[in-house]
């Protein structure tokens, strides 16, 4: 194991540099870097699996928090809103990870096709859970990385291996909470799918009863099954994902507060502004304009390091 994940961390560092994210010619997989801890922020995760190839980072859910390093991966099975930290990092031995996005269509074949073994006990359903790092899954990952520098290769190779790693996923200690999401007519599926519409409509107004009729479930049914796999109920899962895309909107597109609050639904831009302070920690004016600065400080270190 410790011979695999150096291993795993040196070919990281290969395609690594000073950014901290790296989207790779594989469909799917991100690398990423970084050489200090960092403060918690807001993201979303959608399903993946996450591998630590050196350091550790923490994920809060709700109220729940989880670490990964280099002996636990993090899994994912739905988009959830988070708040994330690196929590294990430094210019002598940066923070190195992976993310691989999750295929749902590419798992519920492999079921279908597959005579699979019975997963293991799975404890809670919620959608993000941490799992043991294997020597299968890490050689899986290495053998994916490695195509990088056969590009002809990905094509053919990379579907193969990245089946591979769902096998070993869907086997695995979380290997329940998957096949439940992949699952037509399970519970957990079924929540999945009300989490869909909800990406794709979060600046409507938020009807409980018309999106538990979707998915045909009681009002309180669905309530307890949602707030059991996201950690939230619908309608503050609704909010993060409102307030996510209005600091997107204000830091990457520049609109300010008002505009962009009336852009993902609210009607009340001084509600907006308290709901945006409580999730960010700051009002929307001073939060963009940290944001601003510290990307301009970090452009200009990076200037600084290339020329020296």
């Amino acid at each position: 194991m410790k011979r695999a994940l150096e291993a795993l961390e040196r070919s990281i560092a290969r395609w690594t540099g000073k950014p901290d994210r790296f989207e790779t010619a594989i469909p799917g997989l991100l690398l990423f870097r970084h050489d200090q801890p960092t403060e918690p922020k807001s993201g979303m995760y959608e399903p993946s699996i996450c591998v630590v190839a050196q350091g550790a980072k923490r994920v809060m859910l709700g109220d729940d928090t989880f670490v990964y390093d280099t002996r636990h991966y993090l899994i994912t099975s739905v988009h959830l809103p988070t708040m994330v930290q690196i929590a294990e990092a430094s210019p002598e031995k940066p923070y190195r990870g992976l993310v691989l996005k999750l295929d749902q269509r590419e798992m519920s074949q492999l079921m279908a096709d597959s005579n699979l073994p019975p997963p293991r006990v799975q404890q809670s359903s919620r959608g993000m859970a941490t799992g043991e790092v294997t020597l299968p899954l890490l050689t899986a990952f290495q053998r994916l990385i490695d195509l990088l520098a056969e590009p002809k290769d990905i094509p053919i190779l990379a579907p193969i291996i990245q089946r591979e790693i769902i096998y070993r996923l869907l086997v695995g200690d979380q290997g329940a909470r998957l096949r439940q999401i992949a699952s037509a007519g399970s519970q957990s599926h079924q929540i999945a799918r009300s989490i869909d519409w909800l990406k794709g409509n979060y600046a409507q107004p938020l009807r409980i009863d018309d999106l538990a009729a979707q998915v045909n479930m009681s009002i309180s049914t669905f309530h307890h099954h949602f707030r059991a796999l996201t950690a939230m109920s619908p309608l503050q899962y609704q909010k993060t994902l409102r307030l996510n895309e209005a600091r997107r909107l204000m830091l990457s597109e520049r609109l300010d507060a008002a505009t962009a609050a009336f852009q993902v639904g609210y009607e009340s831009p001084s509600q907006f502004s308290r709901e945006y302070g409580r999730l960010f920690g700051a009002p929307p004016l001073r939060d963009i304009t940290h944001l601003r600065q510290m990307a301009a400080g970090e452009k200009t270190q990076g200037i600084s390091g290339a020329a020296g």
